[in-house]
């Protein structure tokens, strides 16, 4: 029998609750898959395979399907970084409108390359950012975070369709001064209907819910070789360290 290679293993917090999970790098038989989803350039697959080595290489007991997004993020940049190098490059592509020599506007597709760790990347946190939603004195909400599970399950639905199951979906409980309404004793339509009780003011609280939710990105000065156009560029999202 073949020796076995001994395989070190990292630790990382996940952002939502601080709890620290072990893994183990990529091996060869998870780059073979990251192989397959690159050469057939489906989103769908990409994020089947992220998910299928984010199970494979976390020894702990954790259930990935129902991590926030945010927390799957992190988690697989920490891994991407160990598994592979923590230094990424990346190419942009400038998007500046320009004169040509005719005088037209032409897009001015100049490129330029970063670099950077992935182990300096740290999650932004809003610091008024809360999970519970007043609606009145005494009617409020309590929210989750969108999972894995979730989006898997919104990937053949419009736009329409998608916010309207975000916004029941993330709904843990709802609760008045007496009592705590829980979503999962609830039915579908219920939800629903309480949800289109709802007044435009209360849909913007959700929004704001969800557009301060902790991100994992990061700010890179970008200016252009070829026009000198400058801006600042947010980089983020799993597919930016798809390897």
């Amino acid at each position: 029998m073949l020796p076995k290679l001994d395989v070190p293993i990292y630790e990382v917090k996940l952002i939502s609750t601080g709890k620290p999970i072990r893994f183990r790098p990529f091996l060869v038989k998870e780059q073979k898959l990251f192989l397959m989803a690159a050469e057939s350039e489906d989103a769908k697959e990409t994020i089947n395979v992220i998910r299928q080595v984010l199970k494979n290489c976390v020894l702990d007991e954790i259930d990935i399907d129902t991590l926030p997004t945010f927390d799957l993020e992190f988690l697989f940049m920490n891994m991407r970084a160990r598994s592979v190098e923590e230094i990424v490059d990346l190419k942009y592509k400038c998007n500046n409108v320009v004169k040509n020599e005719e005088g037209e506007d032409v897009q001015c597709s100049g490129t330029v390359g970063f670099k950077f760790n992935l182990l300096e990347i740290e999650p932004t946190k809003h610091p008024d950012h809360t999970n519970q939603i007043k609606l009145t004195e005494n009617l409020g909400i309590t929210l989750k975070y969108p999972t894995f599970e979730m989006i898997k399950k919104y990937e053949d639905l419009d736009e329409n369709e998608v916010l309207s199951r975000v916004l029941i979906d993330c709904i843990e409980y709802i609760f008045d001064k007496d009592q705590i309404y829980y979503a999962k004793d609830s039915t579908k339509e219920e939800l629903e209907e309480f949800i289109d009780s709802m007044q435009q003011k209360d849909l913007e609280k959700f929004k704001d819910f969800f557009d301060k939710m902790p991100e994992i990105k990061k700010d890179v000065k970008f200016k252009c070789p070829k026009c000198n156009y400058e801006e600042e560029i947010t980089i983020k999202g799993m597919q930016n360290f798809f390897v």
